[in-house]
This record gives structure tokens, sequence and C-alpha cells, in this order.
């Protein structure tokens, strides 16, 4: 088995790419892990307060985000990439710190208020900066590393996501909320430093025809992610497919977090819930990238993967419309391991074919205020449709559809042939 991996590695990895590759991956372990760590404290708070009522977290993550793009935009718009990348980290990392004292004063504070504050960060956290490291990675790699190495690299992150819920079921008793936002923030110091690493190595290896990529500022209006998602038919399709996929994993989100909620009745039992259910998906997701995914970016490209992901998502979507229930549970381990473990490393693929400008601005507009837009009309159409009095399985039915058409989007999906902006 250990001269099986040996082997894998040799033929996927070349001698000059080991070492990054290693601090890539170590990144998005600790990066992960540094979400995951915090993320069961998130979900308790949806499950407390029901599907019916997500629309009102969702709406302050979407209108922070609507806030915070231009803020984005701004600062990539005037920094070179080795100042602002950190800069966002580290803007996390206070954050994390600052939330310490809040968690102190709860009562005074009042745990609704703070848990929808709560809920908004880490939102935003989990959004801004995995987008972020994607945008990041799609600028060090060239399309054909990127092909063979992020698969890799995402198990890094896989791995990541496994140990910070298993961290925080350890230590949410003997340190508290307090001490696993400390323990997150730390995490966030060593990301930080994964970025110096990996910048001084794209330095000694640059892209070909694009050297010195860390020097440059990308430049650009703050606005210049929305107006060219809107401009470019290529990023019109990334939305697109962002929406459809969002549909099917809010719709999860939802359900599942009715059904946390119903089956547990303490914080700490629904927390545990949510780690467990992390560290099923988080597995799954590891057998995905190590053999599926890779597989399918190397020999059919992204496009395939893209189909495929969209296919799982409807055929196990139907599966919930048929049986109901408990089978949600699996539906939200296996659509979330296809979700993170083959939709998410083939469509950031294809951001390697595109200028900075656009992995930098149009990508996490499209995975920052698109997605979030998207979570807001989901759970306010759930909520509109069983007004209206449609059941659980018609709610699924119509989920279903949208996982058939991610497939349809997926395989149209195409890198556009030259750079859509100055970059």
């Amino acid at each position: 088995m250990l001269d099986t991996l040996k082997n894998y590695l040799r033929e996927t990895v070349r001698p000059h790419e080991q070492s990054a590759l290693f601090v890539a991956a170590a990144y998005f372990f600790v990066l992960l892990a540094a979400y995951y760590i915090i993320r069961p404290v998130r979900e308790q708070f949806s499950a407390a307060v029901g599907s019916t009522q997500l629309w009102v977290f969702y709406l302050a993550v979407f209108v922070t985000t609507l806030v915070l793009t231009p803020v984005f935009g701004a600062l990539t718009s005037r920094l070179r990439r080795g100042v602002f990348i950190p800069a966002v980290y580290a803007f996390f990392l206070l954050c994390a710190i600052g939330f310490i004292p809040l968690f102190n004063l709860q009562q005074q504070i009042g745990a609704k208020v703070l848990g929808t504050i709560f809920f908004v960060w880490v939102s935003v956290f989990n959004l801004l900066v995995v987008a972020l490291f994607w945008s990041f990675m799609s600028d060090i790699f060239d399309r054909v590393q990127a092909r063979r190495l992020f698969p890799l690299i995402g198990i890094g992150g896989a791995l990541g996501a496994i140990a910070g819920p298993a961290m925080t079921k350890a230590l949410v008793f003997v340190v508290g909320v307090q001490g696993l936002l400390v323990v997150s923030a730390l995490l966030l110091g060593l990301c930080i430093g994964c970025v110096y690493w990996l910048l001084g190595w794209a330095r000694r290896h640059p892209v070909a025809g694009e050297p010195d990529r860390d020097q440059r500022v990308i430049g650009g209006s703050v606005i210049a992610g929305a107006i060219e998602t809107m401009r470019s038919p290529f990023l019109r399709r990334v939305a697109l497919l962002m929406l459809l996929g969002d549909c099917v994993g809010t719709f999860v989100y939802a359900f599942l977090s009715d059904y946390n909620g119903a089956m547990f009745a303490t914080q700490e039992a629904r927390i545990g819930f949510s780690s467990s259910l992390d560290l099923a998906t988080n597995v799954l997701q590891i057998l995905f990238q190590l053999f599926l995914t890779r597989e399918i970016l190397t020999r059919l490209g992204p496009t395939a993967a893209l189909v495929l992901d969209g296919v799982v998502k409807a055929v196990m979507l139907l599966g919930f419309a048929l049986l109901g229930g408990g089978w949600i549970i699996a539906v939200a381990i296996v659509t979330r391991a296809s979700a993170y473990g083959i939709f998410k490393p083939a469509a950031d693929s294809l951001y390697t074919e595109v200028d900075a400008e656009t992995r930098y601005k149009a990508k996490n507009f499209i995975d920052t205020a698109v997605w979030r837009f998207g979570d807001l009309a989901v759970t306010s159409g759930i909520n509109l449709l069983r007004g209206l009095s449609v059941a659980t399985s018609g709610l699924a039915l119509i989920t279903v559809a949208a996982g058939i058409a991610s497939a349809w989007v997926g395989s149209r999906m195409r890198p556009p042939a030259a750079p859509t902006a100055n970059g």
C-alpha cells in the first residue's frame, strides 16, 4: 500500500514541485482546520433556530458580503499580492481574537444577537478566505500543474477538515468557545507563514510568461469583479454553476438543520452531531480526491468532473425525495464530499487559464456575493414553497432538477480563449 502511494506521487509530482505541494497542502490543512474548529459552533445556532429562520442569517451574511466586496476590490487594486493576501488572513485572525470578550459577555449581549453576528462572521470567513486560497493556488501553479496537483492539495484541506472538528470535540469542554477561537487564530497565523513561503517558491519557479506575479498590483476598479462577471459569458456560466450547486447545498443544509434540531435537544449534542457529520464527509472527500478526481481531471479534464458532480447530486436528492427522513444524513455526506472533492478542484482549475484580475476579483465575487445571494434566495424560496403547501418530497424533486441542470451547464464549461481583462 505504501509503495503504491509512493509510485502514485512519483508519477504525479515533479521533483521541483514536491516542497511547494507539501506547503500548499499544509496551508490548506491549517486553513480548514481553523475553520472547522469553529464551524460546529455556528451549526448549532442553525439547528436551534430551524430552517424557517435561516433566511434571516443569510440575509445578514449577504448584506455583509456586499459591503465587503468593494473593500476587497479596493485592496486588490492597490496592494501587491504578496501584501494583500497575508493582510486578509491577519484581519480574520484579529477578528477571531476579538470574539473572545464577546463570548465572555454573552449573557449581556444575548445569545440570539451574538449567534447572528457569529454566524455571519464564520460564513464570510469560510467563503472569502477559502476563495482567496484557491485564487492564490491558481496564481502559483499553471494549468497543467493545477490538474495534477489541485486534487492532492485538496487532500490537505480534507485532512484539516477532519482535524478541526476532532479538536473541537476534544477541546470544547476543556477550553470552551474562547479557547477554540485562540486555537483557530494560531492556525491562521501559520497560514500567513505558508503564504510567504509559497511566494518565495513562485519567484524561483515562475509561470511561463508571467514572472514576479507577487510583485504586480492587479489594478482595475473596486467593482471590477462584478462588472467582469456580468460581461463575460464564461464567468456568467461559472456564476450559474455556482448558483445551481448552492441550490442543492442550501436545500440539504436547511433540512439537515431541522433534523439536527429535532433529534438533539442540547447545544453539546448538536455540536457533536455536526462534528461527526463533518468527519464522515471529509473522509469521503479524501477518497474522491485521491482515487477519482485526479484521474478525471488529468484524463478527461474539468468538464467531466463538473458533470459527474451534478449527476451525483441529482441521484442522492432523488433518493431523499423517495425515502425522506434520515436519508438526509447520507445526502449531506455524499453531496458535500462531491462538492468539495470533485466540483471545487474542477471549477478552480478553470481559473488557471484566465488573467489575474479574473482570478482574484471575479472569482471572489462569484465565490462570495453570488454564493450568498444563492443562500438567501434558496432559503426564502423554500419558505415560500412551504407556504404554498409544497411537500418535502416536492422540494427535493425541484432540487434534483437543479442537480441535472448543474451537470448540463458543467458540460458546457470552457475557459475563455483569451484573457478577459488586463492582468
